[in-house]
């Protein structure tokens, strides 16, 4: 699978059911092998239009399954409220 395929598909919680938005970027190790994905970083309350530059970073090992139109994954929470 490319990364303009991946980049299509909504990353889903599966704890919590939230949309997490869509891969901005892959992180590999130094054998060229994913690592972690990257989605964007929530937006705050104040700043209705801004985001954070850093980002969620959801590790490999947390991603579950990767379907037709969404990626789910189990992330506590806390990575990103």
């Amino acid at each position: 699978m490319s990364f303009s395929e991946l980049k299509r598909k909504d990353v889903i919680n599966i704890l919590d059911g939230k949309r997490l938005g869509k891969p901005i970027d892959i992180i590999f190790d130094e054998k060229a092998c994913i690592e972690s994905i990257v989605t964007p970083a929530p937006c705050t309350v104040l700043g209705l239009f801004s985001r954070d530059r850093e980002g969620i970073v959801i590790p490999y090992c947390r991603i579950r399954r990767i379907g037709d139109d969404v990626i789910l994954v189990e992330v506590d929470a806390g990575a990103y409220e």
